[in-house]
C-alpha cells in the first residue's frame, strides 16, 4: 500500500491512450476484486488525467483520454450516474459507456464477462471490433486474489477476450500487481 504500484503501470497506460487519443475504443483494462476498490481507484484515475500537466504546464489528458467504471448496479441500481469525466469523477452511465466506449475501461471479471456474452454490452467492443490492435493493456490488480477456481476462470475469461476481438497472442501487455505476493 503506498509503494508506487498504481503508478507502475497506469503512467505507460496513460500514455499509449495519450499517444492513441485519435482512435476511439477500449485501449486497456483494469480488472478489480472487489467494487469498492474500483470505485477508489477510479476516482484516484479521474484526479490523475484531470490534474496531470506537461513541462509548460498544460494540462494534456484533461479532455483526451476517458475512462469509464464498469461494475455491478447493487443497491445503487437506477441512481443517476457520471456520464462525462470530472474531476474526481470517472464516467459510470451504462449507456454512455456503451454507446461512447472509453480509452481505459475499469472493471470486474464478472462484469468483464457479461460484457463479452449479453448483446445488451455488444457495441461497448465495436471499436475494437474494427481495430484489433487498440486493445493493449490488462490490468489484474490484486493478483493474488485471483488463485485456484477463480484464477482458473479470469484465465479463460482473457482467452474468451482475445478470441472475442481477435487478438494476437503477444498483442496484450498483461500487468498484475499485489502487496501480499512473496
Amino acid at each position: 500500500t503506498g509503494s508506487g504500484k498504481t503508478e507502475s503501470f497506469l503512467y505507460p497506460l496513460l500514455d499509449y491512450c495519450h499517444k492513441n487519443a485519435n482512435r476511439p475504443g477500449i485501449k486497456a483494462i483494469i480488472l478489480y476484486p472487489m467494487n469498492a476498490l474500483a470505485t477508489d481507484q477510479a476516482r484516484r484515475l479521474a484526479e490523475i488525467i484531470h490534474n496531470f500537466q506537461d513541462e509548460a504546464g498544460n494540462y494534456i489528458l484533461r479532455d483526451r483520454i476517458r475512462a469509464g467504471l464498469f461494475i455491478g448496479e447493487g443497491r445503487q441500481k437506477g441512481k443517476e450516474r457520471p456520464t462525462r469525466m470530472e474531476e474526481n469523477r470517472v464516467i459510470e452511465d451504462r449507456d454512455t459507456l456503451v454507446q461512447s466506449p472509453p480509452d481505459i475501461l475499469l472493471t470486474n471479471f464478472k462484469m468483464l464477462d457479461f460484457s463479452l456474452m449479453q448483446a445488451r454490452f455488444h457495441k461497448l467492443w465495436n471499436y475494437n471490433y474494427k481495430d484489433a490492435s487498440l486493445l493493449k493493456f490488462i490490468v489484474l490488480d490484486e493478483l493474488h486474489t485471483y488463485d485456484g477456481a477463480k484464477g482458473s476462470d479470469v484465465a479463460n475469461l482473457i482467452r474468451r477476450l482475445k478470441l472475442k476481438l481477435s487478438l494476437d497472442n503477444d498483442q496484450l501487455v498483461p500487468v498484475g500487481t499485489s502487496a501480499t505476493m512473496s
